[in-house]
């Protein structure tokens, strides 16, 4: 029997058993700071599994002092990386498997049909925070690599799983693993993708703009200065921001993607009175960094956007509004449409499928950026989900799309690290 059908049949053969296995992780409330019963089901798996491991507590200060790192967590105590390895025969590709342990927060419970955290299944779906972002991909990456062990298939390179934090709030779990010496020749996140391929993904930045005005009775306001109204100028600034920089984004993966790198508000504050002009607004939002682009070549762009609007008007050029850029950073990744860990993970879609893979540009940041930019290995993203069921109320995912992808990452492993021939 080929390596192929041994993969297949053990997959096939232990559906209800990797079900159980997803619905455990889905069931531990790994929201940032609690990751840690998630991680300890994924040690438990994976010494099963033989591997060799490394769980430690990230936040030494090589981690903080990085350029690369941004967080505005303050301990990292009590929840811990893990990586696990499955060593090689020697004389193979080796490769990375990574996957992050944390989600967002569940949101308002009211939106829920059931427990955010149930791990509820009905008509083929998995339901719960998490499941689609991403443990349903880290599922599918253990069943990958214990579907080659229960198969008795030798790889001649190594293979990297790691489960890390973090990754919601800017990648500092994976930046730890970069920096504990963990590199390979190729690496796979399988994030929400709906199983298209990725080589390339959009990085974004958090910035927060403080508009001032002047306080005055509400009942005479001509004689204040209102910054709502001043910050809607900035506002429309940064919309036209936008639409200047995706007009000159032609790279053919984004054709599908209506607006590749936005411009999002997020998040405003201002006043605290009906009755008074509010003197100051304060405009937090994010923005998209194409797989092309330096991040600080971004910040320049829409700090001179802002100073472009204030030009224009007498009380902010005057009043010249304060930028702070802050919190979550996801640096961009770009991997050359040649590249053959793409064609391996190609080729290994369509044995599976029997369909060809669909390649395009994320529309979102992942870890590939740190990955590739910091740890000099090559990514593609290709998963389980879809994104618009990430972060939503009543989360879900398939389970045919985990086994799926279980397979599919398998025979990329296989191809990538290649045989032993006994």
């Amino acid at each position: 029997m080929n390596e192929d059908l041994k993969l297949k049949d053990w997959l096939n053969e232990n559906r209800a058993r990797g079900t159980r296995f997803l619905q455990r992780l889905v069931q531990e409330k790994s929201t940032r700071g609690n990751e840690s019963s998630a991680q300890a089901i994924i040690i438990e798996k994976c010494r099963k599994l033989g591997l060799a491991l490394d769980i430690w507590e990230i936040g030494d200060e090589e981690l903080l002092k990085h350029p690369a790192y941004c967080s505005d967590r303050k301990d990292y105590s009590g929840n811990p990386n893990v990586v696990a390895v499955l060593k090689g025969k020697g004389d193979g590709k080796s490769i990375i498997l990574n996957g992050h342990i944390d989600v967002v927060p569940e949101g308002d419970i009211n939106d829920w049909t059931d427990d955010p955290f149930s791990g509820h299944i009905q008509e083929g779906k998995m339901y719960g925070r998490g499941t689609t972002d991403m443990k349903g991909g880290t599922a599918a990456l253990l069943l990958a690599l214990e579907a080659i062990i229960a198969s008795n298939i030798k790889l001649k390179g190594d293979v990297i799983f790691q489960s890390v934090i973090e990754e919601e709030s800017g990648g500092a779990g994976t930046l730890a693993a970069v920096l504990r010496g963990y590199q390979a020749d190729g690496a796979i996140i399988p994030e929400p993708t709906n199983m298209k391929v990725f080589p390339k993904q959009q990085g974004s930045m958090w910035f927060r703009v403080s508009v001032k005005g002047k306080s005055a009775h509400g009942g005479t306001r001509y004689e204040g200065i209102n910054a709502i109204e001043k910050s809607m100028l900035v506002i429309e600034g940064l919309q036209q921001l936008e639409r200047v920089r995706n007009a000159r984004i032609d790279d053919p993966l984004y054709e599908n993607i209506p607006i590749p790198v936005p411009v999002n508000i997020g998040k405003i504050k201002s006043g605290d009175w009906p009755s008074s002009v509010p003197d100051i607004a304060i405009i937090e939002g994010r923005i998209g960094v194409a797989p092309h682009e330096r991040m600080e070549d971004v910040e320049k762009e829409l700090e001179a956007a802002i100073d472009e609007v204030c030009v224009k008007d007498g009380w902010l050029s005057e009043n010249i509004p304060s930028i702070e850029w802050f919190g979550g950073r996801w640096q961009p990744g770009n991997l050359e449409s040649d590249h053959p860990l793409i064609t391996t993970v190609g080729k290994a879609f369509e044995r599976v499928t029997n369909k060809e893979a669909i390649i395009e540009a994320s529309p979102w940041g992942t870890d590939g950026g740190i990955l590739s930019n910091v740890g000099h290995t090559p990514v593609v993203v290709i998963g389980p989900g879809v994104t618009a069921s990430a972060h939503d109320a009543n989360e879900y995912i398939f389970l045919d799309d985990v086994f799926e992808a279980a397979e599919v990452i398998a025979l990329s492993i296989v191809s990538w690290c290649g045989i032993v021939e006994e």
